[in-house]
């Protein structure tokens, strides 16, 4: 078996926490320490996140999709497949290493979708695009984390608690979506998005789509 290689690293930018690029022939992972956050080759839920809510979404010529975190880019090209051409997609990646190992040792992961016209990168926390804004976003996509807690790091719990989801709440527009990535259910989370005024479909996914694989769960929140 062809061993795994190390290509990079890099920080979380609280310091906590230590990011690792690694590949094996042509399968990449990111791990953060010892823990797999992404693989290139598990991508049916990433996909499912972007098609999911942008499903909710259709018909809405000059959308405007925010997704917070880069990833391996599954998300990105998954929404610009299923958005019009005059849509917006911007992502916000907090760590710089990401966009870097995306234009550098991924670029053949990631094909041309950062160059696409409709998309814009943002080293930035997803909070603060979120937090920042009036009803500005037509859907949002969260994958920052393995679910609804700060794993990358403690300070991304503010997007999952009430507060958070009411920013969330206050930035999209009428009918607008959230949509949240999770590795699994979460009964209190969904208890929040409730109570935050959104209404609620918790959909299971599997990390191969249609193949099969780990199962995970996407929320969607709408806003009425």
């Amino acid at each position: 078996m062809i061993p795994w290689t190390q290509l990079a690293t890099s920080r979380t930018p609280d310091g906590a926490g230590e990011l690792r690029l690694i590949r094996r022939g042509d399968e990449f992972a990111i791990m953060l320490g010892s823990n797999p956050l992404m693989n290139n080759r598990l991508r049916g839920s990433e996909e499912a996140l972007a098609t999911l809510a942008c499903d909710r979404i259709r018909g809405r010529e000059k959308s405007r999709v925010l997704i917070g975190g880069l990833g391996m880019g599954f998300t990105l090209r998954a929404a610009l497949k299923a958005l019009g051409p005059g849509a917006r997609v911007v992502v916000a990646e907090l760590v710089p290493a990401v966009v870097a190992w995306a234009r550098g040792p991924m670029a053949e992961v990631f094909g041309d979708c950062l160059d696409d016209p409709r998309v814009e990168i943002r080293e930035t926390d997803v909070a603060n695009l979120v937090r920042a804004t009036a009803p500005t976003w037509d859907a949002i996509l969260l994958d920052v984390d393995n679910g609804p807690d700060g794993l990358t790091q403690k300070g991304n719990d503010r997007l999952y608690d009430l507060a958070g989801l009411s920013a969330a709440r206050a930035s999209l527009r009428p009918g607008g979506v959230l949509a949240v990535w999770s590795s699994g259910p979460d009964r209190n989370f969904t208890a929040r998005l409730k109570k935050s005024g959104f209404a609620v479909e918790e959909v299971p996914t599997r990390a191969n789509g249609k193949g099969g694989g780990a199962r995970h769960v996407i929320w969607l929140a709408r806003k009425g």
